[in-house]
């Protein structure tokens, strides 16, 4: 018999510390609109879960040239700035995945928009990196 290995991953200070920097990396990233380097903290090809305007659960694999074309046209031209306040909930499933729950509320051109998702993180070479991303409402454009 084949034993399952133990999954009972329990972070560290270090772990949490260096994905919250992560995040605060990423926000600041976002909030100049720099998707270039937004897509620099990212493996691809990378996984992308959601639903479409017909209820259906959708999924797809975006490479780099995706994302910043997407990326850019979600996120405007930078006339404006964009704020964000988050609330994050990682689950740690070993040093080097986590999936983290995000609660945020996007502040842009006047207004406010919340945002639920999830991303999936690895850490290779010692950085994290976004692997999946995991949101309703994107599917009609996948």
């Amino acid at each position: 018999m084949t034993f399952l290995p133990d999954s009972g991953y329990v972070p560290t200070a270090e772990d949490r510390e260096s994905l919250d920097a992560w995040f605060a990396e990423y926000d600041a990233r976002s909030a100049k609109r720099n998707v270039e380097r937004m897509a620099d903290m990212a493996v691809f090809p990378l996984n992308l879960v959601s639903d479409d305007a017909a209820g259906n659960g959708r999924s797809a694999q975006w490479d780099r040239e995706w994302y910043i074309a997407t990326m850019t046209q979600v996120m405007g031209d930078g006339s404006e700035d964009i704020a964000f306040e988050s609330t994050r909930t990682p689950v740690f499933l070993s040093a080097s995945m986590a999936v983290v729950f995000s609660d945020s509320v996007m502040m842009a051109e006047g207004r406010t928009r919340q945002l639920r998702y999830a991303d999936v993180l690895v850490r290779r070479d010692g950085k994290w990196a976004f692997q999946t991303m995991i949101q309703g409402g994107w599917g009609d454009n996948l």
